[in-house]
């Protein structure tokens, strides 16, 4: 009995610290976000992926998933960067397509193509 009344406490303690880390961490990226200016930059799609996670809810048990959407955009320079998309955003998006993207930080605020090329 000693061991699971040092565990428990431990456990709990452990899960809250490691919510508050994951809870700073996002709160300071969305502050970073809001402080970085707005980009306008000319941009190629050259790839696109999907990241999906399946996990069970404790009263049901059954599994539910969640899909999260990625597009990598290069810029004249060579530089790349990878923001996370809405998905109906991502269906819009085809690799290969050129244009103007407008991003803030890590913050996709949208994508808009070259009709002439």
């Amino acid at each position: 009995m000693m061991f699971f009344d040092i565990i428990t406490p431990l456990f709990f303690i452990i899960f809250i610290c490691v919510f508050i880390y994951i809870l700073v961490g996002n709160i300071r990226q969305w502050h970073k976000n809001n402080q970085s200016p707005i980009v306008d930059a000319d941009a190629k799609i050259v790839t696109k992926r999907q990241h999906r996670t399946t996990h069970h809810n404790g009263t049901d048990n059954i599994p539910h998933s969640s899909t999260s959407y990625y597009v990598t955009f290069e810029f004249k320079s060579g530089d790349r960067l990878e923001l996370c998309v809405k998905g109906s955003e991502y269906g819009l998006l085809a690799e290969g397509d050129k244009g103007t993207l407008k991003f803030q930080g890590t913050r996709y605020l949208g994508f808009e193509r070259n009709i002439n090329e």
